[in-house]
């Protein structure tokens, strides 16, 4: 079996400033958003996003990454932690954050750009969606380096078996590679593809609502299920639950789209 490397969740400590991996990975998912959206950008100009505009869209979708992956976490998995250990919200650094309450963030950040700038919803969204899983991936990378989100118990002769010694003894899959590579590596693959010609308006967003709520609906059978405010459930997990009205929005905006007469329309 293979057993987790166990590394150190500092990757640079200068006196009493330690720099976390977990942050170098959120650092290089925004670096990434800056460089293939400057491509996308320059190469894709019906989208009506310049160039120049990516830092202040950064800005924007920074905040909202930040601010509304913590209070998800806070709120959708660990309600009863916070609660006693309020003062722990803050500490970003340590990990702790919530994909859905990110995503729901981020469209807060994007509709108040959008209403800056004059850009309608999904023209922005459209722009954004297939340069996140980059991101996704980075962020998960983190969670393995930082030792969470372990996986189920699985079969000792599985080929990707791994011990987590700071849980147990148990081989476990290591899901968060898992993630990495089907929420990430893989949907940045069909996104890229898939918008690299014009498509009918929020026709890009709602293939990435599809994408990553089927990939993290898949990926909940493998990891470790978290509490959440439904409790911890074998069957269906909270991840599952908070993915299933992303499929079915999604579902319905490709649907809306494509049937929609001159669909590369605003809206």
């Amino acid at each position: 079996m293979l057993i987790h490397p166990q590394f150190d969740p500092v990757a640079i400590s200068l006196g009493p400033l330690a720099i976390r991996w977990y942050g170098l990975m959120y650092l290089a998912g925004f670096i990434a958003f800056l460089l293939m959206g400057r491509r996308r950008a320059a190469n894709q100009p019906w989208h009506g996003i310049s160039p120049p505009d990516l830092d202040d869209l950064l800005f924007y979708g920074v905040l909202g990454v930040v601010i509304g992956g913590r209070l998800g976490q806070v709120i959708f998995y660990e309600p009863a932690h916070y609660a006693a250990h309020p003062l722990e919200i803050f500490a970003v650094w340590k990990g702790g954050m919530s994909f859905h309450g990110g995503f729901l963030g981020v469209l807060a950040a994007m509709a108040l750009w959008g209403r800056k700038t004059g850009k309608t919803f999904f023209q922005i969204t459209d722009f954004i969606a297939p340069l996140v899983p980059l991101g996704l991936m980075a962020g998960r990378i983190g969670n393995f380096i930082n030792g969470e989100l372990w996986g189920r118990v699985t079969t000792a002769d599985f080929p990707l078996a791994m011990v987590f010694p700071q849980i147990d003894r148990l081989p476990r899959h290591p899901s968060p590679l898992y993630e990495a590579f089907g929420e990430g590596l893989l949907l940045f693959v069909l996104m890229w593809w898939y918008s690299a010609q014009q498509r009918p308006r929020a026709s890009v967003s709602g293939l990435f609502l599809i994408g990553y709520g089927v990939a993290r609906s898949i990926a909940e059978f493998f990891r470790e299920p978290d509490h959440g405010i439904f409790g911890q459930s074998y069957i269906i997990s909270m991840g599952q639950w908070l993915s299933l009205p992303m499929i079915v929005f999604g579902i319905w905006l490709m649907v809306r789209g494509n049937r929609r007469p001159g669909g590369n329309g605003d809206e």
